[in-house]
């Protein structure tokens, strides 16, 4: 639940006078979603474990909606947070972030790719994800890491209370992380603009490009 100090941070900013009364509706309605998927928490996907942020964020939409109109002002509001919350806030965060790509072409990076991908290829749950990781190198630009998303929790979450339009704001985040990383990421289509899969692949960026 740490996560939800950045949200209140946000609101608090942007919505001064009524940010108490916002921030109440947007827990209360997160209980509802969370009570409706709460058999989630049991699955062995460990994908589905972004979830519950995500209920989060469908819970901030459902409310700003009914105070903020336009589309661009409520995604301007959600990326404000995600920046927030991935920013890192020291440099040893800034070097944990960076850790896993130094490693992704070693053995035992391939050995956790391999158990990884067993997991997330099951679908855990009915509403939950299913993907796969790719290790040919010659299909993720030589580094030996990718990864397709072929069902999605949080578009399949979102499109339950009709507010599907708003998960691409989500998808902006890879490009975020994966940046923090030292990765470019390379993608063709996701499933919330309409493709039958979202397909992670990177590039390892250069230092001071």
């Amino acid at each position: 639940m740490g996560y939800r100090k950045y949200f209140h941070q946000i609101i608090r900013k942007h919505f001064p006078d009524s940010s108490r009364i916002i921030i109440e509706e947007i827990n209360s309605f997160y209980e509802t979603i969370i009570h409706d998927i709460k058999t989630i928490r049991y699955s062995g996907n460990p994908l589905d474990r972004r979830l519950a942020i995500a209920a989060y964020f469908l819970s901030l939409i459902h409310i700003l909606e009914k105070k903020v109109d336009p589309y661009d002002s409520i995604r301007a509001v959600c990326l404000e947070i995600v920046m927030e919350y991935i920013r890192p806030k020291n440099h040893f965060q800034q070097f944990l972030k960076r850790l896993p790509t130094s490693f992704i072409q070693s053995e035992i990076s391939r050995i956790f790719l391999r158990y990884m991908d067993k997991r997330i290829r099951t679908r855990g749950h009915p509403d939950g994800f299913k993907a796969r990781i790719i290790t040919d190198k010659e299909l993720t630009f030589g580094l030996g890491y990718g990864i397709d998303i072929l069902e999605c929790g949080i578009c399949k979450l979102f499109a339950r209370f009709n507010k599907q339009k708003y998960v691409p704001i989500l998808c902006e985040v890879d490009h975020h992380t994966s940046e923090l990383s030292g990765l470019e990421l390379i993608r063709t289509g996701t499933i919330a603009s309409g493709a039958g899969k979202c397909d992670f692949r990177f590039k390892k960026k250069i230092k001071n490009s």
